[in-house]
């Protein structure tokens, strides 16, 4: 039997990894020092490898996943390209990517809290990802 709990949070942690991608790709190509470029793109290839691993999972329930709300996109596309078109700094960009993943942070604990049924395999994925993202926002703090 599906636990329907199970594919919403799976959702919610594949649209997020959608966006969280989707952010760092805008944001890159302003980033000049070498060290924040690295652990952007570390973080980057952790975010695409749990998407894959969340993506075999939501097929195993014959679910295509889901999209990232497209007036999200777009607001997070404008505002980083306002922002760096303003200020074209690694600190503009460590700025943005924070603020993403306290958002993504956030939104992903309350998707916890609200699939509380959610098998073991699907919390898992979603505290990976969280523990992703709190890192990321620590590591680059050096750049604000």
């Amino acid at each position: 039997m599906i636990n329907e709990d199970t594919i919403k949070l799976l959702g919610e942690c594949n649209s997020g990894i959608k966006m969280g991608v989707s952010s760092i790709d805008d944001a890159l190509p302003y980033v000049s020092n070498e060290k924040l470029k690295n652990l952007i793109n570390s973080c980057k290839q952790e975010h695409e490898k749990l998407g894959n691993e969340t993506h075999e999972t939501l097929n195993k329930y014959h679910d295509s996943g889901k999209e990232p709300s497209p007036i999200a996109k777009s607001m997070s596309w404008i505002k980083t390209n306002v922002m760096l078109t303003l200020n074209e700094s690694d600190s503009t960009v460590a700025d943005l990517i924070t603020e993403g993943c306290n958002m993504g942070v956030k939104s992903l604990n309350k998707y916890l809290n609200q699939y509380k049924n959610a098998e073991d395999k699907a919390k898992d994925i979603a505290k990976r990802l969280i523990n992703i993202e709190e890192r990321l926002a620590i590591d680059i703090r050096e750049f604000l």
